[in-house]
Formats: structure tokens, sequence, C-alpha cells
């Protein structure tokens, strides 16, 4: 069992390392601070490798056992901030303005950077850990980029594991399930044309505003009649653009939204049906539809036996009581997901307690759970890679 009482000691200080982090948000790969942070302290633990500047500005440290031993893990945090304005009077509230922390990469960077300094003071374990702080989580795939950058290959990494802390789910408790944890992300842009003119003289014209309607209400048929009720899918248009006065007709609409799935089938019949709809019903009323189609994250999933591995880790951090291994799957989205096409691995959510919400101006990471953390990460180490008794 990992030292509860050094981990203890550690996670006082990861306290001011996560507030220091959360005054100071940096967005998506513009995270230099940051990782000049992770990379100082990581130094200064006395790692045995530090590397900068994978994936444009990821942070990678590695602490080998002081058993050997052949094997070699990966444990990942995130580190980046979002466009978000900070609706808080906390004494560490963000200093920059428009950006915030709203999602707990705060955390996630200082629960490892926990982790790192209890494996590398203890080195309790046979193998090699590598410690993955990543940029651009939120929306810019900082994920692939470190792994097309070589990141699992250049470390030898064998298996990957994540973490995400969770709102709404107490503090200490955990929650995973094999296959689908988080869903595929894709984006869709409908550029309507039709034939603008004057708003007394329809007639006359191809309401692109009228099209632009028929082909959102079309679209929420294909999640109704076109997917399989027992399967997950969500269409979702957030933005229709259109026009700028009382009196015209626009000549031209465009529409954008997301689409998420849990299946890969699922995805290929959303993105040929939305196709299909948009196009049809545009021609229906005389007008045109171009759809783009961008496919993003794909869906996030736990390989079995990893899965069941970190179960059995959270139930030693926390008690069975306290871990569930039939959570639904989330339908929103992680870059993890290409850490897991790469490797064997698992993802978990972790309990935030009481807070505000992912992603909401008022949102914090509570720092009572920064020892939980810090606790999973030494424990899924030390018993993946015990030493010889």
């Amino acid at each position: 069992m990992a030292d509860s009482s050094r981990i203890e000691t550690v996670a006082a200080d990861a306290v001011a390392w996560r507030r220091d982090l959360h005054a100071h948000p940096e967005l998506l790969f513009d995270t230099h601070r940051t990782s000049a942070f992770v990379a100082e302290k990581l130094k200064a633990f006395g790692v045995d490798e530090v590397v900068t500047g994978l994936g444009r500005t990821g942070v990678v440290g590695v602490v080998k056992g002081r058993s050997g031993g052949s094997r070699t893990i990966g444990l990942r945090a995130d580190m980046d901030a979002l466009p978000i304005e900070e609706a808080t009077n906390l004494p560490y509230r963000s200093t920059v303005p428009g950006t915030m922390h709203a999602c707990g990469h705060d955390g996630h960077t200082a629960m490892l950077l926990g982790a790192a300094r209890y494996l590398a003071e203890t080195r309790d374990f046979a193998g090699t850990a590598v410690l993955i702080f990543q940029p651009a989580e939120e929306g810019g795939g900082g994920g692939k980029e470190m792994c097309d950058d070589g990141l699992m290959e250049r470390f030898g990494i064998e298996e990957v594991y994540g973490l995400h802390n969770m709102p709404g789910l107490p503090v200490g408790s955990f929650a995973i399930r094999k296959g689908p944890m988080m869903a595929a992300a894709d984006r869709v842009v409908i550029d309507i044309e039709g034939r603008g003119g004057h708003g007394a003289a329809p007639h006359h014209c191809v309401d692109t505003v009228v099209v632009a309607a028929q082909i959102v209400t079309a679209l929420q048929s294909i999640v109704a009649r076109n997917v399989n009720p027992l399967e997950s899918a969500v269409i979702s248009i957030t933005a229709i653009r259109a026009g700028e006065a009382f009196n015209v007709i626009p000549q031209t609409a465009r529409l954008m939204g997301t689409v998420r799935t849990l299946d890969p089938a699922i995805q290929d019949l959303c993105e040929a049906r939305i196709n299909a709809v948009a196009t049809g019903v545009a021609r229906a009323l005389g007008a045109e539809a171009k759809v783009t189609y961008e496919r993003g994250y794909p869906v996030t999933f736990n390989h079995a036996d990893q899965t069941d591995f970190v179960a059995d880790v959270a139930r030693a951090v926390s008690g069975a009581e306290r871990i569930d291994t039939k959570v639904p799957p989330v339908m929103g989205a992680e870059d993890f997901s290409y850490m897991l096409e790469r490797r064997p691995g698992a993802y978990i959510f972790m309990g935030n307690g009481d807070t505000a919400g992912l992603h909401h101006p008022a949102y914090d990471f509570d720092d009572k759970a920064l020892p939980v953390g810090i606790r999973y990460w030494a424990e899924l180490i030390e018993r993946a890679m015990p030493r010889a008794a």
C-alpha cells in the first residue's frame, strides 16, 4: 500500500501548486508558463529524465523504480484552461481576463506532480513510470500531437492511464466502465445557398432562413428514426447564422453543430444521413446545401483488463463501496482517446464533491481531492509494477 502519511505531506504542498496554476491559466498549446512550472518541479523532485516540447508544449517526466523491472506505464494529466471569465471571489482566482481553469486541469496537473514527487522519493516499484503532462485537451488535440511526436515509442510505454475529476461525485469516490467511457465528438457545418431579396416579396426569393429551420427540424429525425433505440447518438445544431436586417431575406445561411456517438458504425450512419437530409431538404425547397463534416476526438474506449485493474486500485484507495464500475457513458469527449488507441489502458472519473459543474464560471477543483488522486496514481504504479518480495 502507498504510504498515506507521506502522501498527505505531498498533498499539502500540492494545494499551493494547484492554486498557483489556477491563478495563471493558459489556453490550448500556449501553456508555456504551466509547462515551465511542471518541468521545474519535476527536476526539483529528482526524477530521472525531464523532456519538454513534446506535442509542442507537453512535458514528460520519467521515474525508474529502485528494483529495475522491464515494464513501463504512462500516467497522463492535462494542463490547459478554458476561454471562460471566472465568476468566483477566490483569493487565487484567475489573473488572466477571459481565461480560467473551469475543468480542473489545474488539479489534474497538481495531482500528477504530487505522484511524481512521491514516486521519485520512494521508488517502491519495479519498472518505469512515465508522467505525461499534456497541453490542448480542450479542443486542440494535444493528446494526438504528443502521440504523433512519438510519445509511446520514445518512452516505451506499454499501458497508459488517465483520470478526470467529476462534480457531483463525492470526494473519494470513483466511477469507471469497460468499453466506451466518453463519446466521439464530430463537427458539422451546413452552408445553404438560396435567393435573397426583399422581405415583403418572399415569392421572388428562396428563403434560406426557412430552409435552415426545416433542416434543423429534419435532422432530429436521424436519432429518432435511423439510430437503433438501444444505441446512443446526439445531433445538436448549436448555431444559426443568417441575415442582418428586418426586411431582407438573406442569400445564404449557415448551421453549425456537434455530433456525439459511441460506436463507429453509428458515427458513419450519422454522417451519411446528415448529408442526405440537409441536401435533400434544401433541394426540395429550391436551395442548395453543402455539408462539411469534420471528425474530431474518437471514442474514449476503456480496455477490459486495464479497467478491472484500476477498479481494484480505486477500491484499495477508497473502499469497495465508493467505486462504481457500471457508470453510464458520458457524451462529452476526451482526447485521451488518442492515447488509448495507441496503447491499452483506462480512464476513470474521480469525485470532486458538490461543486459547480465542469466548464461553469463558478467551478473550482476541490483541494480535498488532491491526496485521493495522488494516492491513486501512486497505488496504480506500485500495484502494476510491484517489487519482488
